[in-house]
């Protein structure tokens, strides 16, 4: 047990945890989200793993735990503490990614890894290889969870709602833990950007959140990308093609040449760490009309709108070729960088790191090359950093997780709750 002075250590030993038997009946679920639905939820799927989650948090004795029409959860670890003490909030999505199917998954788990290559059991072409996962070197002897090879496995983020579920469980039955006022909330749809749409940040009433929803064992992250979408519609001259010369403007065309001028220095596959990016994500059209998608992603707002003026530039001087074609130039904001928010609240990021000190971890700082509903919720006035929920290669049939690195994130939630109580 990690040694913190002038701290009442939680003893966690003598605790049966629960996370492991709760991912594995989660993951099982299809949640799918769908980017291409107008609804919310986006599919109706993803309200089975909630009115699950609803029976379990009321079996628990935490009864005003509620499922609202959106699929949002919203339920309360009440105080146990005479002191005012901030509300906190912890929260992780149902959904799993449309990038790979989720139907019919099959978890594998694998005890007392040895450190080999994982090939799963229902498509053997499905390899985890040791050489390709630097986090599995931290995990010999210890057992990781899988899918069969066939599906991703859906521990983004059913790897974090387990966790939450599971703290939540060794707080109700361990009153003596001081801490104040805890919020649950599980969202729906984060996958697809719209995780806190219809989230009712009043109804809520937290004054700080922690998503889970990080990936190795001790990342804490307080930094995200900012975040626009951009769509270009291209109107180009159609005409019959056997009298096309000198007239025809082909849409298509005209957006393939756009694409191609993209810097490659400045696309998803060749950057890291703090640079940005311009991502094209789909093309759709036809000889007369074209749209491209494009995401645009930096860590300053600045550096954002300098990229998305690169990208109107490219545009621009493509057009000069083709003067009888017009495009127009879209842009919707995403979610901003959430350093910008939680630098003002440096206790947040603070508490979480002595948390993860507590469960025997050295503390990660860093920052995310994407969003969480973090990075949305700090913005809309609850500051929310992300701590790991363990989860691996997401978004693919070789995600992964592991057993002990869940258990340590419940041990770390526990934790945070009497921080919190004990700083006020």
């Amino acid at each position: 047990m990690y040694f913190c002075p002038n701290y009442t250590m939680i003893d966690f030993t003598i605790y049966s945890y629960t996370v492991v038997d709760r991912f594995l009946r989660y993951a099982k679920i299809d949640t799918q989200s769908d980017p291409d639905s107008l609804t919310c939820p986006s599919t109706d799927k993803q309200k089975n793993l909630s009115r699950l989650l609803l029976d379990e948090l009321k079996a628990m004795g935490i009864m005003d735990a509620e499922l609202d029409e959106f699929g949002y959860i919203y339920a309360t670890i009440p105080s146990t503490t005479t002191k005012q003490v901030p509300t906190i909030c912890f929260c992780s999505h149902v959904d799993t990614s449309p990038d790979c199917t989720g139907a019919n998954v099959n978890p594998q788990l694998h005890l007392n890894y040895a450190g080999d290559d994982i090939i799963l059991p229902n498509d053997n072409s499905q390899i985890i290889r040791f050489a390709e996962h630097p986090a599995l070197k931290n995990q010999i002897g210890n057992d990781i969870i899988t899918s069969d090879g066939t599906t991703l496995l859906g521990a983004d983020n059913k790897a974090g709602v387990a966790e939450i579920m599971d703290a939540a469980n060794f707080l109700m039955q361990h009153p003596e833990i001081k801490h104040g006022k805890i919020r649950i909330l599980f969202t729906p749809d984060e996958e697809i950007g719209r995780g806190v749409d219809k989230c009712d940040l009043k109804k809520l009433g937290a004054d700080f959140g922690y998503t889970i929803d990080g990936e190795t064992l001790g990342q804490l992250e307080n930094e995200t990308f900012s975040a626009d979408a951009v769509q270009v519609v291209i109107k180009g001259v159609p005409t019959h093609p056997g009298f096309a010369k000198n007239k025809m403007e082909n849409s298509m065309k005209i957006a393939a040449e756009i694409i191609s001028l993209i810097p490659k220095t400045k696309t998803p596959e060749h950057t890291e760490g703090k640079q940005g990016f311009i991502h094209p994500v789909s093309i759709s059209g036809n000889l007369e009309e074209t749209k491209i998608n494009l995401i645009v992603r930096d860590f300053s707002t600045p550096g954002l709108l300098e990229l998305e003026q690169e990208m109107k530039e490219i545009i621009s001087k493509v057009f000069k070729k083709y003067p009888k074609s017009k495009f127009s130039f879209n842009v919707t904001e995403q979610y901003r960088n959430m350093k910008e928010v939680l630098d003002k609240f440096p206790q947040v990021v603070d508490y979480a790191a002595e948390a993860i000190k507590r469960s025997g971890i050295d503390p990660i700082i860093s920052s995310i090359r994407g969003g969480t509903d973090g990075s949305r919720l700090s913005f809309m006035g609850l500051p929310c950093p992300n701590i790991f929920a363990g989860e691996h290669a997401f978004h693919s049939k070789l995600e992964w997780v592991s057993v002990q690195d869940m258990q340590k994130v419940v041990q770390t939630i526990v934790n945070l709750t009497a921080i919190w109580e004990e700083k006020s």
